[in-house]
């Protein structure tokens, strides 16, 4: 509309004070009726006057046509390679989920010192001797469809889920405390405050009470009481991804909208989130988050450079495609490092039988995969160096430890660490010691003549995995050995992994969720750990499985967590952490691969934006804004 007044202006020769009088932004009828006024005031002729008129009216049905823009949500528009499992927190296992955006802790870190601040709780005490904590929220929280938060809401997600026996979650791990294994105890105070005592000190608790989310009591407690035919609590059917959004309850800074299976989920800001701004307008600002569920990173990296995300975490492949281009593209790549989590090739080592008496893996392969000269083989036989220099394009270094370079508590290679090099011609000599032979010079066979083959699990759509599982095919096939890989969906191949466990290798990863202190990945190394994969024992309620054996290595690194959770001396955690990770070097239950660098690239019209290596660019979206757009 502007610049058809301009126009205008240039070819009736106005001098009309434009500036002063036309304000960009939503225009209304009584401003183009101001400036009629003007033009009449200054004895415009009638005939130039009625076609002045005209074109003013045909400026204004043009404006009237156009979608009005305040009328859209401001929106994050972020990727996602698979849909959520579950809206059920306690009951996930998948990597992809909504839930640090639907839920909000008590206790935060720092993003950049990784200090414990407060959150939803306003403090916290911890008794002199360690065995209690009082936790005190902030006074008026809310749910996320307006009933208030209070204690009796912890009590009720302790208590009643996170520590109930029949509801199986892998919090369970990491709660239980010491040498006698015992849960904490929880104790409502007032409407505000609640008590949380354990038997024997335990040194990372604080940061579990403070991070794990607290859930609505209103809203799930007659789940959690009322049991289906078979005895099982109607919780473990709750919350699915069948159920309206609207039921969905949290306490974060958005709220569930919409789920539209395989395409995106859609959340909406949260009316009643807890945070206010200086001036007391609520927050957040953003109004809308879309989880754009795009499975292939391919396809991924076309949405991300034709505009349609904001958000793309940056594939090596990608990387010198994408790093040119940032200021034509207005977005800015950031790296906050090594990435914190593992990336690794595991063998199934599980000898029970399913509830049917069938071995959750063929014996002839169990054979195989229980000896340790065999999977040491296997770890000298693959070509890291190679994958690290063609597949992350050198972007990255070869991962030997389950604790990430930036923990106090890692174990480098000068400091004892045991390391695999490539090295084919040692990978040879271990499985000839270890009664293999070859029938032919490219066929490895077992001391009963078996062929030796297995298949790979691996989660479709990611581009790097895919590589990867191409060349630890290749690598192997030089020893003799044959690999099938088998691509499938991340929940398919979550649930295989997990419940069905009829599976020979996968290729996969943990995220670095549990940051600089070890315990957070007590959930993976407990002998009854819900993410123990390599050899994962019977679930509470699942009955039937026999044959289960827990080998004398996976039990000492069981206690070994449970000493180091009892210990406030850094000293003395650090050397038991460090036997630790000489264990899992030596006994090689993960074959860990390639470290690489993490690379994310954002749009630059996200302020204040403070990327932070600890929180990633997001930590802070409660605060953040969007600018106006960008011209071209």
């Amino acid at each position: 509309m502007k610049q058809i007044l301009i126009s205008l202006r240039r070819r009736l020769n106005l001098d009309w004070p434009l500036k002063s009088h036309l304000k960009i932004g939503p225009l209304t009828f009584h401003s183009y009726s101001n400036h009629f006024n003007y033009l009449k005031a200054n004895r415009l002729k009638p005939a130039r006057l009625w076609q002045l008129g005209m074109v003013m009216l045909l400026a204004i049905a043009l404006i009237s046509c156009r979608p009005a823009q305040s009328a859209l949500p401001s929106r994050l528009v972020t990727p996602t390679p698979s849909g959520p499992a579950t809206f059920n927190y306690p009951l996930n296992q998948s990597a992809y989920s909504v839930f640090g955006y639907i839920y909000d802790s008590l206790i935060q870190e720092d993003p950049f010192t990784g200090k414990l601040e407060p959150n939803l709780a306003e403090s916290w005490e911890v008794s002199p001797n360690g065995l209690e904590i009082i936790v005190t929220l902030r006074p008026d929280l809310k749910w996320s469809d307006g009933q208030p938060m209070t204690a009796a809401d912890i009590l009720f997600t302790y208590q009643d889920v996170y520590l109930n026996e029949q509801i199986p979650s892998s919090f369970k791990d990491i709660l239980r405390v010491g040498k006698s294994r015992q849960f904490p105890t929880v104790e409502q105070l007032d409407q505000r405050r609640v008590k949380f005592s354990v038997v024997e000190p335990f040194a990372p608790f604080v940061r579990y009470v403070g991070g794990l989310p607290i859930l609505p009591a209103h809203a799930l407690a007659n789940s959690v009481k009322q049991t289906d035919e078979d005895g099982n609590p109607v919780f473990l059917t709750t919350w699915g991804t069948d159920t309206d959004p609207s039921q969905i309850i949290g306490n974060g800074a958005y709220r569930l909208k919409s789920y539209t299976s395989n395409q995106r989920v859609i959340l909406e800001r949260n009316p009643y989130f807890w945070r206010r701004d200086q001036a007391g307008n609520p927050q957040p600002y953003i109004e809308q988050i879309v989880w754009q569920i795009i499975e292939s990173t391919d396809n991924q990296l076309l949405n991300f450079r034709s505009g349609s995300l904001d958000v793309l975490e940056v594939q090596p492949e990608a990387f010198p495609l994408l790093k040119p281009e940032e200021e034509r593209g207005q977005y800015t790549i950031y790296s906050p490092g090594p990435d914190t989590g593992t990336i690794f090739m595991s063998f199934n080592l599980n000898q029970a039988k399913n509830a049917k008496g069938k071995p959750f893996v063929d014996p002839v392969k169990a054979r195989w995969f229980n000896r340790k000269a065999f999977r040491q083989a296997i770890y000298y036989g693959i070509n890291r160096e190679v994958m690290k220099n063609n597949i992350y394009l050198g972007l990255g270094a070869l991962q030997h430890s389950p604790i990430p370079a930036q923990s106090p508590f890692y174990l480098s290679p000068e400091a004892g660490l045991k390391t695999y090099d490539y090295d084919p011609e040692k990978a040879r000599q271990l499985l000839l010691s270890s009664g293999f032979s070859y029938a032919a010079p490219e066929q490895l066979v077992d001391d009963q003549g078996n062929p030796v083959r297995f298949t790979l699990l691996v989660s479709a759509g990611k581009k790097v995995r895919e590589q990867m599982a191409t060349q630890i095919s290749q690598d192997l096939k030089k020893l003799g050995i044959q690999v099938d890989t088998q691509y499938l969906s991340f929940n398919t191949y979550v649930e295989r992994l997990s419940q069905a466990r009829d599976w020979d290798a996968y290729l996969g990863g943990f995220t670095g969720g549990s940051g600089v202190e070890p315990h957070g990945g007590y959930n993976i190394w407990s002998v009854d750990g819900r993410l123990h994969t390599f050899n994962q024992g019977p679930q509470p309620g699942e009955e039937g499985i026999t044959g289960w054996q827990v080998a004398d290595w996976e039990q000492r690194i069981d206690d070994i967590f449970v000493q180091a959770s009892q210990q406030f001396d850094e000293a003395k955690r650090q050397q038991l952490y460090s036997e630790f990770q000489k264990i899992v070097a030596e006994e090689a239950p993960f074959i860990y691969l390639v470290n690489p660098l993490s690379f994310e690239a954002i749009r630059d019209r996200f302020d204040p934006l403070k990327y932070s290596p600890l929180g990633g660019a997001f930590w802070n979206l409660y605060e953040l804004q969007i600018k106006p757009k960008i011209k071209q």
